[in-house]
Parts: C-alpha cells; structure tokens; sequence
C-alpha cells in the first residue's frame, strides 16, 4: 500500500467495488464521500452498490464456494498465515489509513492494525483443528461420526469503530472454515476493508472468496442478500437496535446468525482495590478507541471509600491526554467519527449535568474543524441519567459510587445488554464470586481489556448472539454434521 496523505488518497488506492477479483464501478455509477473527522475535508470518493452488485457478488461467493471449501484445512491455514505475515509488513500503512478515514489516534490505530492481523494468525492455527469425533452409541451400538463442515456464503457486515479488525475478526474464521464472504463495511469507514483485498491476493485469497460491498443504501443491500437461499451466514456487528432488524431479516431463511450487539459495560471498583492499578485499568476500558466501542466502560463504580482518591487520579491521568488530529506525534485523543456522534456525547454531559453530575474534567465542545470532544470526567451521575442506559461511545467517564457489594451487582446488572463488566479487586475469591454473578458474556478481572483472537467474545441478554475469536469463532461458520453407520 503506497504512503498516504490525507489528500492523496484516491490516488493511492481503488475505491470501487471488489467483486470476484475485480474492481468496478457499482451498477448505477452511484459514489459517495468518505470524510476525515479530523478536519471534515473529503478523503475519497466511493462506489455504492446496488441490489444488482450485492446479486454479482453472490454469483462470484457461489462459483468460488466448492473450490475454497475442497482445499484441505493445511491449505487454507498457509492462505491465512500468508495474510497475517503481509499484513504485520504493513502496518503502519493499515494503522494510517485507519486513522484517516476513523479519527483515532496513532496508538489506537496501530494498535487495531496489530489486532486485526493477529485473526489471521489465530485462524490459520484453527483452520486445521475443526475436530470431530467417532464414539459408539451405547444402546444401539451404531457409530457416531461427528464432523463440521463449511456452512456456505456469509455475509459480513461491520461497524465503523474498528475498520480493520471488525472485518479480519469475521473474514479470518469464514476462510478457516471454507466459506466464501461478502462483506459490507461502514460508510463512515470502508477504506480500510477496500485497502485489504490486494492484500489478501497476494496472500492467494482466490477470486470470490471474498467480496466487498460499500454502499449508502445499506438496507436494501443487505435485504436482499438476507432473502438469498445461496446465505448461510449472517455476521453482524454493530447497534442492537440493528442486530434485531436483521435478526428478522435472516429468519425468514434460517440463517445462522452471529451478532456482536450492543453493551453498557459497567467497571466495579471494590474498596480493596489496587487504586493504581484500577485507575489504569479504567483508562484503558474508558479511553482505548475514545471510548467508541462497545466494550468501553460506561458506567463507572467505586466503592465510597476510596471514590475521591480514585476520581483524584483518574481525573489528572484524563487531563494529561493530549486532543488533536490522530496523525500527529504525541496525540492520545483524535476526533469521533462524526458530528452525529459528537452531538450525542454532549447531550449525554449536559443531561447528566442538568440532573446534578458534578463534572471534574472537560464538558465543552470546542470550536473549529474536526469532531472534537475533550477527556470528560463526571462524579456523582445519577440513576436516572441518560448515560447509565445508553451507550456513551465517546471519551466521558461517569462515576457513581457504591458501599455495599450485593446492591453494586444488582446495578451492573440492571440493564438489557450483557457484553462486558470489569471488576477491581485485590480478594481473588471475591473478585470470581462477582464475575459469577455479573450477567455478562465476557469479565475483565484487575483488567481493562478483555479482547483477545484466542478466547470467545461474545455477550448475553441484547448484546448478541455467538461468539467471535477462539474456537467458537470458526465454528460459527461451519454446520455440524451426524453420520450414523454400522461395520
């Protein structure tokens, strides 16, 4: 991938669609602007497909689907180490395209670009453990054989917040598992998943195996693909809200969906903690990505007798975060990824203010290009703020405090998402006691950062169905297959 400045990217990549190997200009000529959050100029012009493209894109997954799937797992696997190798060359190139078209800052992009290649890895290694089984039926003393084969064609929709790995986190098993894929990403941020697929050539990715479909008319696009009898596979990351339209969608084809929702991750802070080390830890569940992502730490507990310590520190660790375009050296917080979002962010301030927050740190939109929010710290949030129930996605920490153990869990768990919690203790027994109450999919114990390629993520409740990552992330996008025999 070429160097990039924020004013040549249209000349250093294509920005059509990728269909069956080629690059073209959607059905109808059709494009729209991709804008960079740091000043709102126009990075690249991009091709929007149709429900023609999205039926050309099935045509090419089909042909390509008995080819892909007859390679033998060992086959696949050196497909995908071949990418990850290509990829971690290139990260810098990934981790500035991300950036551009993303806002956030360097560390964060670099980063994701790190995360996104480690799938590939990780599913390489996988691609050749889709074990199965051979057991005898105790009373009829049949054999059962057991086996998971590819599913068929998935399709792959991904959010804005991490262009790069929210796409390698779906594409990467897909391939392990001997599935073809198309894949949609965010209109905010395809560049990302475009910049890929020359990658992924190179790598020895054939023609049809993947696919990718930018487009503005995302719901007429995906609907059609839902109502496909060639589908299997619905991958969705993103709102809940859209994850049950979706959801919907595929039943009327009995698709297998994954959905990675939405969360409201709540951060417990027990008065026994480390206060360095949970301060740390809430930096990162708080402020990695600028909170745009749906493991960010919305609502923040500590146990009343160490809440101003806590808030003490926190709050000067967020005033030493630098603001400023993410391309810069020495920036921690870039631009949201749009005015849309920043505007959300601040209506969560003032509604929390209004209902008697105390803010410690920043509140104030500034002035100027860029969709700019400063480091916020907010005490003493109240039960009935928009923000305890809402996705903040955006770099503000609200702070409730808590004295007794039983009532902070009821709390954490007093909403419809189940994502992620995390939990601060120096009392390991206590601190699994909790996890094992918390009703969330995944716990940060002493840790800020659940996400990993090799374990399951995943929530419960309304943040999704499935698991991402790990074994089960391959698994996804196979079927299980019973074979009974006699010899």
């Amino acid at each position: 991938m070429p160097d990039m400045n924020p004013r040549a990217v249209n000349a250093a990549m294509n920005t059509d669609l990728f269909i069956d190997g080629q690059w073209r200009e959607g059905a109808d000529g059709d494009r729209f602007d991709v804008i960079n959050p740091a000043d709102e100029s126009v990075l690249a012009s991009v091709a929007s497909a149709t429900v023609d493209d999205a039926r050309a894109a099935l045509d090419a997954a089909q042909n390509a689907f008995a080819g892909w799937a007859a390679r033998t797992p060992r086959q696949r696997a050196e497909v995908l180490r071949k990418a990850f190798e290509l990829f971690t060359e290139r990260l810098e190139d990934f981790a500035r395209l991300i950036t551009l078209e993303n806002g956030k800052a360097r560390a964060d992009a670099m980063g994701e670009a790190t995360y996104a290649a480690e799938f590939f890895r990780w599913f390489s290694e996988e691609a050749v453990r889709a074990d199965g089984m051979i057991t005898q039926a105790p009373s009829s003393g049949a054999r059962i054989l057991v086996q998971h084969k590819p599913a068929g064609i998935a399709v792959l929709v991904t959010p804005w917040n991490y262009p790069a790995a929210m796409g390698t986190r779906k594409i990467a098993p897909a391939l392990a598992a001997g599935c073809p894929v198309i894949i949609k990403p965010a209109s905010e941020t395809p560049l990302t998943m475009l910049a890929l697929m020359p990658l992924l050539e190179e790598a020895g990715v054939p023609k049809g195996v993947v696919n990718v479909l930018p487009t503005r008319r995302t719901g007429p696009v995906v609907d059609a693909m839902l109502h496909d009898p060639r589908v299997r596979v619905i991958s969705f990351t993103g709102s809940t809200g859209v994850g049950r339209t979706l959801l919907k969608a595929s039943a009327d084809q009995v698709l297998k969906p994954a959905m990675e929702l939405g969360g409201n991750a709540p951060l417990i802070v027990f008065e026994d903690a480390d206060i360095d080390i949970a301060v740390e830890g809430a930096m990162l569940a708080k402020m990695r990505n600028l909170g745009e992502a749906c493991t960010a730490a919305n609502r923040i507990y500590v146990h009343e007798a160490i809440a101003e310590a806590f808030t003490t520190r926190f709050t000067a660790r967020m005033a030493d975060l630098k603001m400023g375009n993410g391309l810069e050296q020495g920036v921690d917080v870039g631009p949201l990824v749009n005015a849309d979002t920043r505007s959300k962010v601040a209506e969560f301030v003032d509604d929390a203010i209004g209902k008697g927050a105390e803010l410690r740190l920043g509140g104030k939109t500034p002035s100027g290009k860029g969709y700019f929010y400063p480091p916020t710290v907010l005490l003493g949030v109240p039960e009935d703020a928009l923000c305890v129930h809402d996705e903040i996605f955006g770099p503000v920490a609200a702070i409730q405090t808590f004295s007794d153990q039983d009532d902070v869990i009821r709390r954490a768990n007093d909403t419809e998402y189940g994502l992620v919690a995390y939990v601060f203790t120096e009392d390991m027994k206590r601190g699994l006691q909790v996890c094992e109450k918390l009703q969330y999919g995944m716990v940060g114990l002493n840790r800020g950062l659940v996400s990993d390629p090799a374990a399951p993520f995943g929530g419960v409740k309304q943040s999704g169905l499935g698991r991402e990552g790990g074994h089960e992330g391959m698994l996804e996008f196979m079927e299980t297959q019973y074979i009974s025999a006699s010899w």
